[in-house]
């Protein structure tokens, strides 16, 4: 009876793509499954009003 961890590597791998679109279409153009992810750094980037809004959580 195979193992959890043998039946993971037995199916093909998802990918997560943060950012670098480009990157995950590529992926996908290879015929790989691939989600995206649409983020951002909060605030901005801005590092002095993302500590505000940490602060209100």
């Amino acid at each position: 009876m195979p193992t959890k961890v043998e039946n993971l590597l037995q199916q093909r791998p998802v990918f997560l793509i943060v950012g670098v679109r480009g990157f995950g279409e590529s992926l996908r153009d290879a015929g790989h499954q691939v989600v995206f992810l649409d983020w951002s750094p909060p605030a901005g980037g801005d590092p002095k009003l993302a500590a505000l809004l940490d602060d209100l959580l």
